[in-house]
């Protein structure tokens, strides 16, 4: 297996992570232990569980941490569109990060097809 930090959608992701810690930091305070805390984790778990998958000694549990990268992905989704509905996210900032974990999920459906 190669090093994770070689991987594209292991990049991808942690551009990702990084783009949810800027966004979230303007979230209301009494969001600090909700959505803010979620999102935040959900998004590094997508990157986490690529590392994990990929230091593994089989293609199948690869797969396996892949398919559970794949549904932390969809929990981000689901607290983008929440956040922007909420009005913690500009349209400007939706429209640019939502695009990116579509991204991600599509590279994740083809690392596993792959494998």
């Amino acid at each position: 297996m190669k090093d994770f930090r070689d991987l594209k959608v292991w990049n991808k992701g942690y551009e990702l992570v990084l783009e949810i810690y800027k966004l979230t930091k303007s979230f209301p305070q009494d969001e600090k232990f909700g959505l803010t805390q979620q999102i935040r984790r959900a998004a590094v778990s997508v990157i986490a569980n690529i590392v994990e998958g990929n230091k593994r000694r089989s293609s199948k549990d690869f797969r396996h941490f892949l398919n559970m990268s794949e549904g932390s992905l969809e929990e981000v989704k689901c607290y983008l569109i929440l956040s922007k509905d909420l009005g913690f996210i500009k349209d400007k900032d939706y429209e640019k990060i939502f695009p990116l974990s579509e991204e991600i999920g599509k590279m994740l459906f083809g690392l596993i097809k792959k494998l």
